[in-house]
């Protein structure tokens, strides 16, 4: 394979000369007039001075036609759109970045690393597939790469230190494998001027004994949703609860996405439970998989995630708008916007800039929002400890199948896109953060009150209870589409949440069975525990101080507990002033605020 060296001299004078569109500096400083202005978190001199770095790196690949790829979304649109055509105009380096659906994305990622050929050179692909690149080693350790071929093209002013999302793609061996380009959580939404009525207010004191708030588990979210399903306001019907359930690929990612988490599926850790993870599957000590199912001492179908699939179709059939069972996730998605919902319990902060856009039912004449996000309320078998909620983190991806120089020149692109220079722009179009820095600019501070708590829940230390799907999942593709089909199944009544969970636990043993009988993925690839009872893996969970699987809790429907929305944010403010806002000692959400 004819690789491309970096090059100097007259070699590099016969580039510069074949390159009339060229422009370095002088487009820099245009581009940084136009668009960048103030919104950075460099100081003019410093962005200039990160730009002629750009462009003094770029220089041997002037003229290169390079080819990404990643999902559409806004941030990606933007990047597309208007960072792309101007990393060109600056580097010299021709810049196509294809935006394809989610799902397109993965195949043709899939098909690059079966078939060997270089269809892109750089992927925004989700940190969920961390377990699979780092067993399949067809993606470049970017560890490796920044300390060896791809040291002259690496930013000194990258500053990883200042990216909150590195853990999340960081594989066991301690390599970083891909960098964060965008991040949102999945939140809890809701309606904070009808939580704050004082008619409602004193109604639902009134009938459950308790203050209406914010709810901190999920027997709280139930009776919320109950108390406004079919309550008039504002001369409408409203509900009290929002989801889709259609038998669709986007139904897998209503549960891969952590559902099983926030019902206390899996083992304590952050950012993923171990042994077991959130998706139920048992990792040994050398981080090899070894079950899904709890017979080899899996959680997928364990009670927690039983539990969590019978209060998902519960809820929706109860609370929800009737449609929402034949939605699905794009269906859903503008929903709750249109102004007849109290709160939704599996919300992504990627909606937020659609939420906030004058003229809508839930944006006030000011442009404030009448609604706010808040930390997801947890299931009856949730323990301090355990993750809380899923994290997307889309993230850019080297192939190790793309020729040196052209990875060379894609990963010039990813990190100009990501530059401190830029990513406070970026973030003001897309309000997917992934730096610190970026999260702390004051013209965040001064946006806040128009984002209904963004904002405040990146600013807090409960941030780190949220988190991507981790490294026990060895074949993210393969796996992923198990689910929405068992879902699926559930969803339409053709099995119990027991049966489809049972089926979906053995589907994915199958997968892990073939994988470890092809041994692809070597000695950290899946190798099947025996199976026993139960009782056995309950008994060596107490045994090793772990929780996976729990038993069945006998009274599903624990004490219901609220919070005091405001309190909630303040008590973050508080946290955030005593110390460092990463600290997971500190993540609990409710921990400081006087629960009602």
């Amino acid at each position: 394979m004819k690789t491309r060296v970096l090059m100097s001299g007259a070699a590099l004078a016969l580039v510069w000369a074949a390159s009339p569109a060229f422009a370095g500096m002088e487009e820099a400083k245009s581009f940084l007039d136009a668009e960048i202005k103030d919104q950075s978190a460099l100081s003019r001199a410093d962005q200039e001075k990160e730009m002629q770095w750009f462009i003094d790196a770029a220089k041997p690949f002037a003229g290169m036609e390079i080819k990404v790829v990643s999902e559409t979304i806004t941030t990606h649109e933007y990047e597309s759109k208007v960072l792309a055509p101007a990393f060109t105009a600056i580097t010299g380096i021709k810049i196509t970045h294809d935006l394809i659906g989610e799902g397109d994305v993965v195949e043709k990622l899939q098909t690059q690393m079966q078939s060997g050929e270089n269809i892109y050179d750089a992927y925004v692909n989700d940190s969920d597939l961390i377990g699979t690149h780092w067993r399949y080693k067809q993606v470049r350790n970017l560890t490796d790469w920044m300390a060896g071929e791809g040291k002259d093209a690496t930013n000194p002013g990258l500053d990883l230190a200042d990216f909150i999302g590195t853990s999340f793609t960081t594989a066991p061996d301690g390599k970083l494998y891909q960098l964060p380009d965008q991040q949102f959580a999945n939140l809890y939404w809701f309606r904070y001027d009808w939580f704050n009525d004082e008619t409602n207010k004193a109604e639902f004191k009134a009938k459950y004994g308790y203050d209406l708030g914010v709810p901190v588990n999920w027997s709280a979210y139930e009776d919320i949703a109950e108390f406004f399903t079919g309550r008039q306001i504002d001369g409408k019907a409203v509900y009290g609860h929002m989801d889709y359930g259609k038998k669709d690929p986007s139904l897998g990612w209503r549960f891969t996405d952590a559902w099983l988490s926030m019902a206390g599926n899996g083992d304590k850790g952050i950012p993923n439970g171990k042994p077991v993870d959130e998706w139920g599957i048992r990792v040994d000590e050398n981080s090899r998989p070894v079950g899904s199912c709890v017979a080899r001492g899996g959680d997928t179908n364990g009670p927690a995630a039983v539990y969590s699939i019978t209060k998902y179709l519960d809820w929706m059939k109860a609370y929800a708008p009737p449609a929402a069972q034949g939605m699905t996730f794009s269906e859903s998605g503008p929903v709750p916007a249109q102004g007849e919902v109290a709160q939704q319990i599996f919300w992504y902060t990627a909606f937020t800039a659609d939420m906030v856009k004058d003229g809508l039912p839930v944006v006030n004449a000011d442009g404030t929002p009448k609604w706010r996000m808040a930390p997801s309320p947890h299931g009856v078998y949730w323990k301090d400890g355990m993750k809380l909620g899923y994290q997307d983190v889309g993230s850019w991806t080297l192939m190790q199948s793309t020729p040196v120089d052209r990875a060379q020149a894609a990963w010039l692109y990813a990190q100009f896109v990501n530059s401190k220079t830029v990513d406070v722009k970026k973030s003001h179009v897309g309000l997917t953060f992934v730096r610190e820095s970026t999260i702390r600019h004051q013209s965040f501070t001064d946006r806040a009150p128009m984002l209904g708590g963004l904002v405040e829940f990146y600013r807090s230390p409960a941030r780190v209870q949220w988190s991507p799907t981790g490294t026990n999942v060895p074949d993210y593709p393969k796996l992923a589409q198990l689910w929405w089909q068992a879902i699926g199944d559930a969803a339409a009544g053709d099995k119990t949440p027991q049966e489809a969970m049972d089926s979906l636990c053995a589907e994915q043993e199958k997968v892990m069975q073939r994988l470890e009988r092809a041994g692809v993925q070597g000695d950290i690839g899946p190798k099947l525990n025996e199976e026993h009872d139960m009782e056995y893996w309950v008994e060596q969970a107490k045994a090793n101080g772990t929780l996976a699987p729990q038993p069945k809790v006998e009274n599903e429907k624990e004490q219901p507990i609220t919070v005091n929305y405001d309190e909630l944010v303040k008590s973050w403010a508080d946290a955030n002033a005593a110390g460092d806002p990463g600290d997971a000692a500190a993540a609990t959400p409710v921990s400081a605020p006087a629960a009602n």
